[in-house]
């Protein structure tokens, strides 16, 4: 018998609980952006955007958000983070134009008894007051249990008798958070379960936190137990270890509880979480789910030649459904597939002998370069075809170098040379490393009374968007006899690469 569908709300508190992140601080203008995306592009169903009272900047922030969501119709999705202390954030709310307040309460006893040394019953009488005057001041309020994963731990009959009191006040949510991030997928099912089957008109969001890199589990379970909303970040942003991720929380919902249903557009997931990595410059690993650089990339050459047999290695985190490119990487674990893969976006045929050596050059490279990036393929490919069309015996052969800069002191140029199994060396100074290159080889060649070509264009090229361990292809035009020619070098550094170039000129000729 077939499951009904279930809609669980997603309320992101990335401007919020995110912004916790040690180091992490948006400007205003940061957040209006962050929330405008997350309502309007990434589609989740609330907000949590500041806490009440912390700054002049927090409340302006909070006031351009309210401003811009009464505006367009989300005011109702805008939620800040209040205290239990009489009207002092139901004042800071109301001059902010924010709706719906998110109240932070105790849901341990340890807690209750330690910070606030009151008795449950004193506890709940202020809550009552701040939620009475909520309703009457029209602002919508959910109730936080702080430290709520250890109330059910160790003081149970405190939770149960907080929600009994609850469960007659005139709120929308219930809030129950994992604020240490201590619980374990077991006990997120088992609590939540037992809750919302005890309490059934109640409205329970979970909120892990990640501390024991527990929280998608804690997600996947509290949402299998009947949790009807998840509280998540962009990023996994959050103090200590951070918050459950939205990417990996939507990508895990949607591939494994069948039953339940976001408001959540998966194609902007990256999106946003690339714009909200470059404004609070928290950088997340290469290797995070979903979202990380390399999780749709393939290294072995193995899995890439899997990927062409009937696609053996894929999974269903296919990175189309993220707005995102299956990439091949290029180094030195390469096989001819992997290659062949890039060459196939690229939309270039090589034969079988030539992308041999294309394979045997990028594993060289790898070796030296961690990873050739696909923007480089081209320059090797340029690379290996003009050497392969030049092929011929090499007479000269540049057998070492020492190439020195320093600071007020000209270039110089320590230089071996073989010609016609003949070694020459010499030392030169220039006005750069590669003029002090050439000045050594022009000793050589005057030594040997053979005439250099005159270089009449020297010019560099890296693969677009320059990165700075590119690699690079310098075109060096020479005149020699009357006639011009080029020629061709390919390495991560420049000089290096106008030497290769030189000596395949030095053999031209």
């Amino acid at each position: 018998m077939k499951k009904t569908t279930r809609h669980v709300e997603i309320m992101d508190t990335t401007l919020r609980d995110g912004e916790q992140t040690s180091g992490v601080s948006f400007s205003a203008i940061e957040k209006l952006t962050i929330a405008q995306l997350l309502l309007t592009e990434v589609k989740v169903d609330r907000i949590e955007v500041a806490s009440a009272r912390v700054s002049d900047g927090e409340f302006d922030a909070v006031k351009k958000i309210t401003e811009w969501a009464d505006d367009n119709g989300y005011i109702d999705k805008v939620e800040v983070l209040t205290f239990v202390d009489k009207d002092v954030s139901i004042n800071w709310m109301m001059k902010s134009g924010a709706k719906v307040m998110n109240l932070l309460t105790k849901g341990s006893l340890n807690h209750l008894q330690h910070q606030l040394k009151k008795k449950p019953e004193q506890h709940f009488a202020d809550i009552a007051s701040v939620i009475d005057l909520a309703r009457r001041k029209k602002l919508e309020c959910n109730i936080y249990l702080e430290d709520w994963s250890n109330g059910m731990r160790h003081s149970k009959e405190y939770v149960l008798q907080y929600l009994d009191f609850l469960k007659d006040q005139p709120i929308r949510r219930v809030m129950l958070p994992d604020t240490l991030g201590v619980m374990i997928p077991s006990e997120a099912y088992n609590y939540i379960f037992e809750l919302v089957n005890r309490y059934p008109k109640i409205h329970f969001d979970f909120h892990a936190h990640n501390d024991y890199d527990l929280s998608i589990a804690n997600v996947l379970e509290a949402t299998k137990a009947g949790a009807h909303g998840l509280h998540l970040t962009i990023n996994g942003m959050g103090e200590r270890a951070g918050n459950a991720p939205l990417s990996s929380a939507i990508a895990v919902l949607n591939d494994y509880v069948p039953e339940v249903k976001t408001s959540v557009v998966e194609k902007k997931l990256y999106s946003v979480s690339k714009l909200v990595e470059t404004f609070s410059g928290f950088r997340i690993s290469a290797n995070k789910p979903v979202v990380g650089e390399n999780v749709f990339t393939q290294t072995a050459g193995i899995h890439a030649d899997g990927d062409k047999k009937n696609k053996l290695y894929y999974n269903d985190l296919i990175p189309e459904r993220f707005g995102r490119q299956r990439m091949y990487a290029l180094g030195k674990t390469s096989g001819k597939a992997n290659i062949e893969n890039n060459l196939l976006q690229l939309g270039i045929q090589l034969s079988d002998e030539d992308l041999k050596r294309v394979t045997q050059r990028i594993i060289e490279l790898g070796d030296r370069k961690e990873v050739v990036t696909p923007a480089d393929l081209p320059y090797i490919i340029s690379d290996i075809l003009d050497t392969n069309t030049n092929a011929r015996e090499q007479k000269v052969q540049i057998k070492n170098y020492v190439l020195t800069h320093s600071k007020d002191l000209r270039p110089s140029v320590t230089l071996n040379v073989s010609i016609d199994g003949e070694h020459f060396e010499e030392h030169a100074q220039g006005d750069g490393q590669y003029d002090a290159f050439m000045n050594a080889l022009g000793k050589i060649y005057k030594e040997k009374k053979m005439v250099m070509p005159v270089l009449t264009d020297y010019t560099v090229r890296i693969p677009p968007g320059g990165k700075s361990d590119a690699l690079c292809e310098t075109i060096i035009t020479w005149q020699h006899n009357n006639k011009e020619f080029k020629t061709r070098g390919l390495d991560s550094d420049q000089t290096v690469a106008a030497i290769k170039a030189t000596e395949k000129m030095l053999n031209l000729i």
